[in-house]
């Protein structure tokens, strides 16, 4: 099986991404739409697929602790079977801080990974949320590709020697554009700040990548946010987002922040993109330099 990313794709939260947004994704020429926080029997997707006619949707991520993998394994088939070759089914092991049964994340992993085979969801078929190395050794054993999130070039090159040439690596990448860097930080810092600074699987894989107590404190620092975050005109974020590509990723899924946020209906003080023409307008830019 084989799924056609493209060099970039979008990522939306799963729960505000309605299909005509879909349809406009597809229509600037993005061939992926990656649904944030999918639930697991992928409720809303088959819309999304139902309202383009190329476009690639994969969840990045579907939550293994928030529904059962029998589930999420026939709501794959029915996706799947439905829409062949544009759908990939990503899953991660979510954060302790939000999952009052969270336990030992390699082994959950391992488990819902066998309910999976268990339900003939095919290896090439799903991706993993992979950060830290021992997970993306499990990726590169029992998955066709890796989506890390929150991770800068650094990472990528990490992560495709840890994955081998074969599977899909495709991080996501966090993109303001607006050429005054000041400005550009300061709207992209409450996003990084709140909540993934206070989430402890990603600080300790920035940690590995040599951020300290300093970087990771206040926000973050400005260290943290260029690394994290491509800003600036067009041109400047398409030449940061092309530095995953020099380091080994096949695709790159671009979460584009505004100034404008909504609060997280599940996750008090968590905020979440406004999709409105703000976003749009800067997809629409992003298309024209990107594609």
């Amino acid at each position: 099986m084989t799924i056609a990313l493209g060099r970039y794709g979008i990522w939306q939260p799963a729960a505000s991404t309605t299909p005509d947004q879909a349809r406009e994704i597809e229509r600037l020429g993005f061939p992926t739409l990656w649904a944030a926080g999918a639930p697991a029997d992928l409720a809303g997707v088959d819309e999304l697929l139902e309202a383009t006619s190329t476009l690639v949707v994969g969840t990045s991520i579907v939550n293994i602790w928030r529904g059962d993998p029998g589930v999420a394994a026939a709501a794959y088939h029915r996706v799947s079977e439905r829409f062949p070759g544009r759908f990939w089914l990503g899953v991660g092991a979510g954060h302790r801080e939000h999952t009052p049964e969270f336990r030992k994340p390699l082994a959950a992993m391992n488990a819902y990974l066998d309910a999976l085979d268990a339900g003939g969801v095919p290896v090439e078929g799903r991706a993993i949320a992979a950060l830290g190395p021992k997970m993306l050794a499990l990726t590169a054993a029992r998955a066709g590709g890796a989506v890390p999130y929150l991770v800068p070039p650094a990472h990528t090159k990490l992560a495709r020697e840890a994955l081998g040439p074969a599977a899909v690596l495709a991080p996501e990448m966090k993109v303001v554009l607006d050429a005054n860097p000041v400005r550009a930080r300061d709207t992209a810092r409450p996003r990084i700040a709140n909540p993934t600074l206070g989430l402890v699987n990603y600080t300790a894989n920035l940690r590995r990548l040599s951020f300290t107590d300093d970087d990771l404190s206040g926000g973050g620092s400005d260290r943290l946010i260029d690394a994290l975050v491509a800003h600036g005109a067009a041109a400047t974020v398409a030449a940061r987002l092309a530095e995953h590509h020099a380091a080994g990723a096949d695709h790159v899924a671009i979460q584009v922040i505004t100034p404008r946020h909504a609060t997280h209906p599940d996750l008090p003080g968590v905020q979440l993109q406004v999709h409105d023409y703000e976003v749009v307008d800067v997809y629409r830019t992003l298309a024209a330099e990107l594609l």
